[in-house]
């Protein structure tokens, strides 16, 4: 019976000494501010819009298209970290974002630059959890 004691008597001092250190955990996980990414409750949509020109310069058609790549950059990174195809009304999503800073494109036909494409580019900012941002169209170029 003594040892039985005994044992529950330094199983409640472990589980003593182990809650300061559980609460100290939690207090740092808590504290910690994620930056931009997913993870969240937020979205930003959508549409892609392209316009279509003759060899004059004229603008020949416009329309918003559809299965074309548009991406999302992260705060201030350099490269692309998910991509999304729109839909057939030229839409896009991208879901499950935490609050910051966001860069969001599509590439354009470009006469003259390097590889014949730039990035036609918005920026985005999500300034509380739960927001339903929607962007203004991305307007591409395509050369005839």
């Amino acid at each position: 019976m003594v040892r039985v004691v005994h044992l529950l008597v330094n199983l409640m001092l472990m589980r003593k000494g182990l809650i300061p250190i559980i609460i100290g955990m939690l207090a740092l996980i808590g504290g910690c501010e994620l930056g931009p990414g997913e993870g969240g409750r937020s979205a930003i949509t959508g549409k892609v819009f392209m316009e279509e020109y003759n060899s004059a310069g004229s603008l020949i058609k416009d329309y918003y298209i559809a299965d074309e790549r548009v991406y999302i950059i992260y705060d201030d990174g350099d490269t692309y970290h998910d991509e999304f195809r729109t839909s057939f009304d030229g839409s896009y999503r991208f879901e499950f974002l935490r609050k910051g800073n966001y860069r969001i494109f599509a590439y354009s036909e470009c006469l003259g630059c390097p590889g014949s494409t730039e990035p036609s580019i918005i920026e985005i900012s999500i300034d509380k959890n739960g927001e339903e941002i929607v962007a203004e169209d991305i307007v591409i170029k395509k050369w005839n």
